[in-house]
């Protein structure tokens, strides 16, 4: 790994974290508690989702602490009606999720976007070589992360960034621009 590299995943994080802030800027309640029909997600969900797992990600491994949405209250404050992540819950359950306040929602995300970007600033190689799971449990086998690591390969801090911030967020924010344009905003970049 070098200084290149690390360099890189500061700027492709932030790079996504600005399309996930600007996603936000001009959405409005109605536009992210519309569900175009049964069985298809809101963008609410797409938003908690995401948000919720880099919070989680930054949190834990990194600042070693609570996360910014349980020490915040942030299920109250935004008013969210199913205050799960969404990870092992049915799309039935999920589908029902709404926000209450979108400014709310939105220092949220900023919060959580500040964090990381707090973090990004003290990435060294050897920190993002550091070891957090000897292999991911039984419950994660399945999941995009265990593809990219392989088989009884080792967590390590440059995977939670490089899988559960940097590629989940691009593969939801691909939702989050579907959803845009069936509610009538614009693409995010040109």
């Amino acid at each position: 790994m070098s200084e290149m590299f690390v360099q890189s995943l500061r700027n492709r994080i932030r790079a996504l974290n600005t399309l996930w802030q600007r996603a936000v800027s001009d959405m409005t309640l109605d536009h992210v508690n519309h569900q175009e029909r049964e069985a298809v997600l809101p963008i609410a969900f797409s938003l908690s989702h995401f948000m919720r797992a880099q919070d989680q990600s930054v949190s834990g491994p990194f600042v070693r602490g609570q996360t910014l949405w349980d020490a915040g209250g942030w299920a109250a404050n935004i008013g969210v009606t199913v205050d799960r992540l969404g990870r092992e819950e049915s799309v039935e359950e999920m589908e029902s999720i709404r926000f209450a306040d979108m400014d709310a929602w939105r220092a949220y995300q900023t919060a959580v976007v500040d964090r990381t970007s707090g973090v990004l600033d003290t990435l060294t190689e050897e920190m993002l070589a550091e070891v957090l799971l000897q292999q991911l449990p039984p419950n994660m086998q399945n999941i995009f992360c265990a593809i990219v690591i392989g088989p009884g390969a080792p967590l390590r801090k440059l995977d939670v960034l490089e899988c559960f911030v940097y590629q989940h967020g691009l593969r939801h924010m691909g939702e989050i621009e579907h959803g845009r344009a069936l509610v009538g905003l614009k693409g995010l970049t040109s």
